[in-house]
């Protein structure tokens, strides 16, 4: 009889199993989450757009002084949840440490988030986003696209010459002092598009780092050195 019902027990567990894991990932904090907290007497809106894969999270925080910022190392133990973002803040880079705990309805986190170093940190409660999502088909930047900046008193004409496919974005830039210069990493998020290149400036090479609006014929772009040290704006008009 014991050894009947061990073997009972074993099969009922082995048959609850998938029920658990699948209650498991209905837990997973995957979608947008949306919440706010105050800071210098103004209410600032973040949304986290959180993917969960086993114990990982990848994503991104929008809302913060450099947005979309990409999460970093995300964690998933249990209803745990934690990662870091970087930010820059007044011309200083700051790394945020988020830690959350998700509910057990799953439709909200219990998030604080602070400087690695302790100096500043807050509270706030990010909500499931019940909002429909709407597939969107990324904006086509194929083309050549000409601006032109100022530096030291003097216009520097700049000739964009970029491809995308699926939000991913390729080329070269003309009129810097290493030219061309390949871009990497671009890519397009809604109606911004962001990569980086290397250029050689007075014997030092420079990684400039290019965020832009797109508009239906132009693209209104903010670069400038990844450490903060220098940055300008151009409108890069398409060429016909």
């Amino acid at each position: 009889m014991k050894m009947g019902f061990r073997i009972m027990a074993a099969l009922a567990f082995l048959l609850l199993l998938p029920f658990a894991r699948a209650a498991d990932q209905s837990a997973a904090p995957n979608g947008t989450w949306k919440g706010a907290f105050a800071f210098e007497g103004k209410t600032v809106a973040l949304t986290f757009h959180l993917a969960a894969t086993d114990d990982a999270i990848t994503g991104t925080v929008e809302g913060l002084p450099t947005t979309p910022t990409e999460i970093h190392e995300g964690k998933l133990d249990g209803s745990a949840v934690t990662f870091w973002v970087n930010t820059d803040y007044q011309g200083q880079t700051y790394k945020l440490i988020c830690k959350g705990t998700v509910s057990a309805a799953g439709d909200e986190i219990a998030m604080t988030l602070g400087t690695d170093d302790g100096s500043w940190g807050t509270q706030l409660t990010a909500k499931r986003s019940t909002d429909a999502v709407v597939a969107q088909t990324p904006p086509d930047v194929t083309g050549d696209w000409k601006g032109a900046f100022e530096l030291h008193g003097s216009s520097v004409p700049v000739i964009f010459h970029l491809k995308s496919a699926n939000g991913q974005v390729t080329g070269t830039i003309e009129g810097l002092p290493t030219s061309p210069a390949e871009i990497h990493e671009g890519k397009i998020d809604g109606d911004t598009v962001t990569f980086w290149l290397n250029t050689d400036y007075q014997g030092q090479t420079y990684r400039l780092v290019y965020r832009g609006k797109i508009a239906a014929d132009q693209i209104a772009f903010n670069f400038g050195t990844d450490d903060g040290s220098w940055s300008t704006e151009l409108t890069a008009t398409k060429s016909l």
